[in-house]
């Protein structure tokens, strides 16, 4: 699994390389190497190829000046350099590419001319390498890279009209790209990123492609800057296969064969009882489709069996639909549970491996009090108060004791449950330890009591620090939390935090957050520890997701039942991940 190191983290891995015997030069070889690796492939596609490279004044631009030179030797690419200042003659890599017989000019030079050469070079490219800025870099851009970005920028401009760009397809980018501009490779991560924050400069140069090295960053997945990477590669270093200063960092990018690894076993001596029962407390009269999306994602992760609690009048609306479920009738006020409801499921909890509570309840009196009731700490003896429902006007509707709590199954909180939390004061101490939160950024706000300024809603104060706020607050909740959107993130109060590399626009729709919470409580019936159901089920969920766009032809025309009818085909493709 990949690593996600912050600026600090990366100096120290780097630091204690060089320390064990990886030299800053052999790391900086090892990085170009990589960079030149992929360019070789792209400039294969082309007649006569032309690579122009940006080198900047530190190790970025010797990462440059490598993997220039390398292209220049081992393709028939035609290679330049522009160097925003002069480089020393003792600079070694710099003396081999001048031993080359390579063109370079630096920005001192050229912006005598009004950056002519640079210009020049923008327009003949076929392929930019962008080795201006590495981690290190503060914003905003000033100077002369201020100066550079800008001609850049106009020079792409003046190009866009000139001439159109070769069809160019790869296995990431499946359909064949016809922008008017060449195609842009960054080092480490675009000029104009923040690495740590994901915030971007308004001069920044969008990459096609980004090869980062040895752990991904925070800003490669925090948008707005997520939006200038492009296609992410983490290429290694050759560090040690066992490297503490790396591997003791808890943040993770996670990929295919990380999340097989965690996908229960299914022997062929099975029974539906091997495979856990999932209780999906959820529905109303206004959100029917909710409870049912659920189960269906929860029966295709693999959950032997599956029990839709719902309002009375819900049921009957979509049984037809998820033919595979049982049903557990609830009291309801008119259309939504009610308060009595919890007798009922405390009878039946004890049956389950997983419940997942909250899709489609709606935030009536009704289901709040259904809420409170549920998750009570303290004895109580609550009275309905209302005619509608299962339980006589009067009559006592629950007794619990302060351990009742422990005897939940393990507990997923999705959607209105979420939001019904958020109305309970220190909501979070009346949740089993390592409950299942899946938050969208609006949620999220209301769970942490997050408000917003003159400046930024509470939703954008939320996702200026996702993978921060999500560590912090299940640390403090002692809960799960999947912090859901572009590059969902899972933190456990362990401090582990890994992030799932789907951003899609095709999940931007009403319903799959059912499909995913659905997935989550599949995972948790089966007997999987509840940061890894999550993770798998996220990885899954963004997976499908991925393909439900390309079987549908187009982001804008998927629907939830589409991604859902996709999980097969993602968990098969999870299985046989190398």
């Amino acid at each position: 699994m990949i690593k996600i190191a912050t600026v600090e983290e990366m100096r120290a891995i780097e630091a204690a390389a060089d320390k064990a015997g990886v030299s800053y030069a052999q790391m900086m070889d090892n990085a170009g190497r990589a960079v030149a690796n992929r360019v070789k492939q792209i400039v294969a596609e082309f007649p006569e190829p032309r690579v122009a490279v940006l080198v900047g004044p530190g190790n970025n631009g010797g990462d440059g000046l490598v993997a220039g030179r390398l292209i220049a030797e081992e393709t028939k690419a035609t290679v330049t350099f522009f160097l925003v200042q002069p480089r020393d003659e003792s600079d070694e890599n710099f003396a081999k590419v001048r031993a080359a017989n390579l063109l370079v000019v630096d920005a001192p030079t050229d912006s005598e001319q009004g950056y002519r050469v640079l210009r020049t070079m923008i327009a003949n490219a076929d392929v930019i390498i962008d080795a201006l800025l590495g981690t290190g870099s503060k914003l905003p851009l000033r100077g002369e890279i201020e100066k550079v970005m800008r001609q850049v920028h106009k020079a792409l401009s003046d190009r866009e009209e000139d001439r159109p760009r070769p069809n160019f397809v790869t296995p990431e980018r499946p359909t064949a790209d016809t922008a008017r501009r060449p195609i842009i490779v960054a080092v480490d991560l675009p000029t104009g990123l923040n690495a740590d924050t994901g915030e971007l400069d308004k001069n920044a140069l969008y990459a096609d492609e980004t090869i980062t090295f040895e752990a991904a960053k925070p800003g490669h997945v925090t948008f707005s800057g997520r939006d200038a990477v492009g296609v992410l590669h983490v290429a290694p270093l050759s560090l040690p296969e066992k490297f503490p200063p790396r591997d003791n960092i808890k943040r993770t990018l996670v990929d295919a064969r990380s999340v097989r690894r965690l996908l229960p076993e299914r022997p062929a001596s099975a029974n539906k009882g091997t495979f856990g029962k999932a209780l999906i407390v959820a529905g109303s009269l206004n959100y029917i489709g909710a409870p049912a999306l659920a189960a269906q994602a929860a029966y295709r992760v693999g959950a032997g069996l599956v029990t839709v609690a719902a309002p009375q009048p819900v049921i009957p609306a979509i049984a037809n639909h998820i033919v595979e479920a049982t049903w557990l009738l609830l009291p309801h006020d008119m259309g939504v549970i009610n308060e009595a409801a919890v007798t009922l499921l405390r009878k039946e909890m004890p049956k389950y491996t997983s419940m997942l509570v909250g899709p489609g309840l709606t935030q009536e009196d009704a289901t709040r009090e259904f809420m409170e009731a549920l998750l009570v700490r303290e004895k109580k003896s609550a009275r309905s108060q209302r005619r509608l429902g299962f339980v006589p006007s009067g009559e006592a509707v629950s007794t619990v004791d302060e351990k009742d709590n422990e005897k939940l199954p393990p507990l997923v909180v999705d959607a209105d449950g979420l939001n019904l939390l958020s109305r309970m004061d220190e909501w979070w101490t009346r949740l089993p330890a390592r409950t299942i939160l899946t938050p969208h950024p609006g949620e999220m706000s209301r769970l942490a009591k997050i408000e917003g300024d003159d400046k930024r809603s509470a939703t954008e104060i939320v996702q200026s620090d996702r993978l921060g706020l999500a560590a912090s607050s299940a640390a403090k909740w002692n809960c799960i939390v999947v912090l859901k959107g572009a590059h969902t993130v899972v933190a456990d109060p362990d401090g582990r935090v890994s992030v799932i590399p789907f951003a899609n626009a095709a999940l931007a729709r009403a319903g799959t957050g059912d499909v995913l919470a659905g997935a989550i409580v599949g995972y948790l019936a089966q007997g999987l520890d509840p940061f890894d159901a999550a993770v798998a089920a996220a990885y899954v969920h963004g997976y499908a997701g991925e393909l439900a766009a390309n079987y549908v032809g187009t982001k804008a025309s998927v629907v939830a039942g589409d991604v859902v009818s996709t999980l097969a085909d993602a968990i098969s493709a999870v299985e046989v991940a190398e």
